[in-house]
């Protein structure tokens, strides 16, 4: 009995033993820029939008991914990291940065490899699916909806993303947040295609109105999502914008 006694002092001391390892502290920020304009990626906020990959590729050739979320506004910032050498990438409605053939070997590879310390900063830059493009602003019309225009054309010449789009919509929300995930179905314009007949429209001056009557007064953001037959729950957005009541 007493042998037993200490071996269950023994496994209780294990079990009190206290984590001493530091905390995550170091930081990877920067930004999804169209290799094209310069400007950032705009994207969704949270699931659907742009998302940057992991690998801690210190320990392990063949590590198990970390993701963390970019901002709507393609650019990302995580103060919560260890210190480690990472493979690093981003993911969203651009064409990949690694590219495989049929057998899986590698074609193209723009991710980054860094051994991070304290702080890195990285860009990358992308071929977004669609370029989403203001024309104007946002028109307030005297019974209060609000017609906005708009071009779409595509961002890149790979054949293997210049599917025919499905989907064209103006979103309504009462926050900056605004696309997919968030909008008001009272007031937003969706619109989906079938076949070419949403294709036929990149490089159209596309003119939207708010459905269901006047809106109210407050601040409310207008933004468009346009996204191709891909496979994907992936938009590209232009920035979102406001009007002044008068």
């Amino acid at each position: 009995m007493k042998r037993y006694y200490i071996v269950a002092l023994l496994f209780c001391a294990a079990c009190n033993k206290i984590d001493n390892y530091p905390a995550p502290s170091c930081t990877i920020a920067g930004s999804t820029i169209d290799e094209v304009t310069g400007q950032t990626v705009q994207t969704e906020a949270g699931g659907g939008g742009t998302r940057v990959k992991l690998l801690e590729t210190s320990y392990s050739s063949n590590p198990v991914p970390q993701y963390f979320q970019s901002m709507q506004s393609g650019v990302f910032n995580d103060t919560k990291i260890f210190a480690a050498t990472y493979n690093v990438s981003v993911e969203g409605p651009f064409v990949p940065l690694v590219q495989t053939d049929a057998n899986g070997n590698v074609t193209s590879d723009s991710s980054q490899n860094i051994v991070l310390k304290s702080i890195d900063s990285l860009h990358f830059r992308v071929q977004p699916y669609l370029r989403i493009t203001w024309v104007g602003q946002p028109v307030l019309n005297p019974d209060t909806t609000v017609t906005v225009q708009f071009i779409v054309t595509r961002g890149t010449n790979n054949p293997n993303y210049q599917q025919d789009i499905t989907d064209i919509n103006l979103y309504v929300s009462n926050t900056q947040y605004d696309g997919n995930y968030n909008y008001d179905p009272r007031y937003s314009k969706l619109n989906s295609y079938s076949g070419s007949t949403g294709t036929a429209l990149l490089g159209q001056v596309i003119t939207l109105t708010t459905i269901g009557g006047a809106l109210p007064a407050q601040d409310v953001y207008f933004r468009v999502g346009a996204r191709i037959n891909a496979g994907l729950d992936e938009y590209n957005y232009n920035a979102p914008v406001s009007v002044t009541y008068p």
